[in-house]
């Protein structure tokens, strides 16, 4: 039975919207699936829109556009709006409740809410509530193995941040353990 997974992150810029995009394909890529990684923002540096499309498949993408996710990471609430409604019929939303204060009344999909944020600031992990919310769709989706999400995240944190590789394997553990 073929996998696929069409993963739609999406926030403001600076939240790491691109970065847990670029792990989640690390880890497919890992896994020798096909993948692509379509990254879209906003012309400003912070504070601006920005989504990632993530496809992780058994067969060849024919399109790196995500337009009806199997799996929705949403990481603040102008994106939880526009984006809510298109997940497929069966598929996954990961919405931080730090930050979206509404709920989704659609039934035919599965909803976690994660207080990310806040998590990440109780944790002593500023910054990184994107990773937490990328270990809980690891969680309830298993669009990976565990092992190449771990070698995706060694990956893709840069040689100059080392220091913040422990800090973003416990943000998540934190998510998986939610």
């Amino acid at each position: 039975m073929s996998r696929n997974f069409d993963i739609l992150f999406a926030g403001f810029g600076g939240q790491g919207v691109l970065f847990s995009g670029k792990i989640a394909a690390y880890a497919g890529l890992y896994d020798d699936k096909n993948i692509t990684w379509l990254p879209s923002y906003g012309p400003e540096m912070r504070g601006g829109t920005a989504n990632c499309s993530v496809c992780i498949s058994d067969e060849p993408i024919g399109s790196p556009c995500v337009v009806s996710p199997t799996a929705f990471v949403a990481l603040n609430l102008p994106s939880f709006q526009k984006f809510k409604d298109s997940v497929k019929t069966g598929g996954t939303m990961i919405a931080d409740s730090s930050l979206i204060p509404e709920k989704c009344d659609r039934t035919d999909i599965n909803i976690f809410y994660v207080p990310a944020a806040k998590l990440a600031a109780e944790n002593g992990l500023d910054g990184l509530s994107n990773i937490i919310l990328l270990g809980k769709l690891f969680k309830e989706t298993g669009f990976c193995t565990r092992e190449s999400l771990d070698k995706a995240l060694v990956h893709c944190v840069p040689k100059s941040k080392q220091h913040l590789l422990e800090p973003n394997k416990r943000a998540l553990q934190l998510g998986m353990d939610c």
